[in-house]
């Protein structure tokens, strides 16, 4: 049985019997019931997925997996193939988005050089590039030197496919060994849209045109030019919605599969993944149809202006945390959705409850009013989310 099977196989529901015990400590703490909407829905999955009732996120980590796309020849992209190996460097440095918004949510950036056609030099050590910039740490896994011009055939093989999930795979129980409590996906790759859109459109059965936007920036007549090419691609390549890593295989592209196997392999070590923007979902879709199982595990950060963002997060009937019209990736929204998860458990773990703090959660006098309104009215007659929802 190969690694992959292995840990499908391994990935188990969550016990339904642990969100009770969240869920009553919730509506104990000084507060109507309901009243903190989400945050009480994030801290429920959080205490279920890590089967702990007063569960910790000290230690986060965001991997952001790097590769190449052949298709970038195409002019899908407003910048050219080498932007993907300068902007590692920048990550390195600690120069770029994530570096930024994940020192402000105090989490590691773990960089994964997955599939990307350069070779990186890591001596000597590059400076930040501003006084107390850290950069994120370099790791090297790099299974393909970018893919093949899907308008022309295949991405990969599919044992390619499969070595880029087994790299997400193992950097999972790697940093579960370590203790870590939360991971966030990250991506860069040029032109990494088009195989994200393409990935979109054969699982949802929406058209190309519904399932693009325009990545980096570009205008009417690359976007045109950008339909036409994935258009072309899925017909060269006949993918099987039923053969999800013949899809992978055919369209994606080494970080897609990378965080394909991180969502797979956080679910199967029992620890929350946060999903970041279009491209990430679309690798946690190709996890989510190897095994349908991962969703009780994922957190959608946010939804991107990219179209087909939302249309994948419908198939999986998952709720974005945020709407900030961001189209960034690298794991930015992932920082941003670990602050809030963070935030949610900080309120469920050091918040008084009524008993604690000496304060009344029945109506014993007018001067309770306020405490004692029923849940309904409070919550505005809704209950927290489900998992997932």
């Amino acid at each position: 049985m190969s690694k992959l099977e292995k840990t499908i196989n391994s990935i188990k529901p969550v016990n339904p019997a642990f969100y009770e015990k969240a869920q009553a400590r919730l509506d104990n703490l000084t507060k109507p019931q309901g009243s903190l909407g989400r945050l009480e829905e994030f801290a429920a999955r959080i205490v279920a997925v890590s089967e702990n009732t007063k569960p910790a996120l000290n230690k986060k980590a965001i991997f952001t997996f790097v590769g190449d796309h052949g298709v970038a020849e195409e002019g899908v992209s407003a910048f050219p193939k080498e932007v993907t190996p300068q902007m590692v460097l920048n990550f390195l440095r600690g120069g770029a988005g994530i570096n930024v918004l994940a020192r402000h949510a105090g989490t590691d950036v773990v960089v994964v050089d997955i599939g990307v056609d350069y070779d990186f030099n890591q001596n000597p050590p590059i400076p930040p590039l501003i006084k107390g910039g850290e950069g994120g740490l370099f790791i090297s896994r790099k299974v393909i030197r970018g893919t093949k011009n899907i308008r022309k055939g295949s991405a990969m093989t599919q044992e390619e496919a499969i070595k880029c999930i087994e790299v997400g795979i193992e950097l999972a129980n790697e940093y579960a060994k370590k203790g870590y409590h939360i991971f966030g996906t990250g991506e860069m790759g040029i032109a990494n849209t088009t195989p994200s859109s393409a990935i979109a459109a054969v699982f949802s059965k929406r058209t190309v045109e519904e399932v693009t936007g325009r990545g980096t920036g570009i205008d009417d007549g690359a976007f045109k030019n950008k339909v036409r090419v994935i258009e072309d691609a899925i017909k060269i390549n006949k993918p099987n919605p039923k053969d999800p890593l013949g899809v992978l295989a055919k369209l994606g592209g080494a970080e897609i599969a990378g965080i394909a196997g991180l969502v797979l392999g956080a679910a199967a070590n029992r620890i929350p993944v946060v999903i970041d923007g279009f491209i990430s979902t679309a690798g946690a879709l190709i996890a989510y149809e190897l095994c349908p199982t991962v969703k009780d595990y994922m957190f959608a950060a946010h939804t991107s202006v990219e179209r087909g963002h939302w249309i994948m997060l419908e198939k999986m009937d998952m709720k974005p945390i945020l709407n900030l019209n961001m189209r960034l990736g690298e794991g930015t929204g992932a920082a941003l959705g670990i602050s809030m998860i963070e935030a949610a458990v900080k309120i469920y773990n050091e918040m008084a409850t009524f008993g604690e703090a000496g304060v009344s959660d029945r109506n014993d006098g007018k001067e309770q009013e306020a405490v004692s309104l029923p849940p309904q009215a409070l919550s505005g007659g809704q209950k927290p989310a489900p998992a997932g929802r």
